[in-house]
């Protein structure tokens, strides 16, 4: 089996359109949560929320496609010209795959259709809602455009749907199935029929996320989009390309237990599946990038998982603190932020923190960066559905 790495990111969130503001905007310690602009928030019980700011989709497509698709797409395809120009290399042909994340899809695309429907009674929709909805949007936009003929699709698991994703289009890269592949994740989830949706479970912060805080009382919702580019590593060392690190195990396992309760063994059985993976012991893991909603269930639920996998646990950071929870695209922000803390040897915090919760013995990163040259680094995603997926990384 051949190593993969990892020689390109693009990335677009409410901590900056790039990659270059979103890592900054991490070492800094910024909020990316605001008061809500994309819909009424006098109709919603909580206020803030992380959108892209200042986002031109005509950046990285014409008038005319982006009329054809969903923000969520717009979104992916941003991420994914930014991946494709910092790998310095073509993405395209029978050899090069496509695999995206998303949670939701189109859903303003489907929830505005439905108002014209059912509030305004229009009898005639748009002629393109349908592929504007569906959930493989952006990855049919990105094979159009590159030309990539190899494998395309979507996976839709909920919040591990990126990481899950990633996970897949690395087993094709590592197994020779593909030369390339593009993976990561999108999600548009601003439209007042999904905002309210969350409101009733009763499970989004009224000001801002605090994982593993005393304190902590809720998730703070997300839109953005990330994606890797990856190939064989002697391929990348062989034309020498800037390489971020090696993704080099990836575990997915199922909780079969509840729809919306974690299972702290479910999400241990994943952790070990992907050091098993890896090749990797527990010991050789220097950095946790957690799932981290700021929920009360899962934060407990996660350092459970992350006690009874690792005897002497090592730093562990939820960005989610700071980009927010991006639902379907959450693990590929996350993954982004584990590659390049590994790059540069600096762990991004977790923000928020008011007092050690001791249902919660971990070493959070509160509150500032550290700097430590790490070898080895885990990301974490554990979905509604009780669906696990776990990438590991290295140096």
């Amino acid at each position: 089996m051949r190593r993969v790495a990892i020689t390109g990111v693009g990335v677009v969130s409410a901590l900056g359109l790039n990659r270059e503001s979103f890592w900054n905007a991490l070492i800094e310690g910024r909020n990316g949560s605001a008061p809500i602009q994309s819909v009424d928030r006098s109709l919603l019980k909580f206020q803030h929320a992380a959108e892209v700011r200042g986002f031109d989709p005509l950046q990285c497509m014409t008038p005319k496609e982006a009329d054809q698709v969903d923000r969520f797409v717009h979104l992916a395809a941003a991420a994914c010209a930014e991946a494709i120009a910092d790998s310095g290399r073509a993405f395209e042909g029978s050899q090069t795959a496509i695999v995206t994340g998303t949670s939701c899809g189109g859903k303003d695309t489907e929830d505005r259709s439905f108002h014209e429907l059912y509030a305004l009674s229009k009898t005639r929709l748009h002629p393109l809602t349908i592929p504007r909805i569906m959930a493989n949007a952006a990855a049919s936009y990105i094979s159009m455009r590159y030309g990539i003929r190899g494998p395309a699709y979507t996976v839709s698991t909920a919040c591990a749907s990126s990481n899950h994703a990633i996970g897949q289009a690395f087993h094709m890269v590592r197994s020779g199935m593909v030369d390339a592949a593009l993976a990561g994740g999108s999600e548009a989830p601003f439209s007042l029929g999904i905002l309210k949706a969350w409101e009733a479970m009763r499970v989004v912060s009224p000001d801002v996320c605090r994982p593993f805080s005393s304190g902590r009382n809720g998730l703070i919702l997300a839109e953005g989009a990330a994606i890797l580019a990856m190939e064989p590593l002697d391929a990348a060392l062989a034309r020498g390309a800037h390489i971020y690190a090696e993704i080099c195990g990836f575990g997915m396992s199922s909780d079969a237990s509840h729809l919306t309760a974690p299972s702290w063994e479910g999400a241990a059985r994943c952790m070990e599946m992907a050091l098993r993976d890896a090749g990797m012991a527990p010991q050789e893991i220097g950095y946790i990038n957690a799932h981290g909603t700021g929920t009360p269930m899962n934060d407990i639920s996660e350092t459970r998982a992350i006690r009874a996998v690792f005897p002497a646990p090592p730093p562990v950071s939820s960005t989610k603190s700071m980009h927010g929870h991006a639902l379907g695209a959450a693990g590929a922000l996350e993954a982004v932020a584990t590659v390049l803390a590994l790059e540069h040897g600096i762990l991004p915090p977790t923000m928020n923190f008011l007092a050690a919760d001791p249902e919660c013995q971990l070493d959070i990163v509160p509150g500032t960066t550290r700097q430590v040259q790490i070898q080895a680094a885990l990301s974490n995603s554990f979905a509604f559905g009780g669906l696990n997926a776990v990438l590991a990384f290295r140096r």
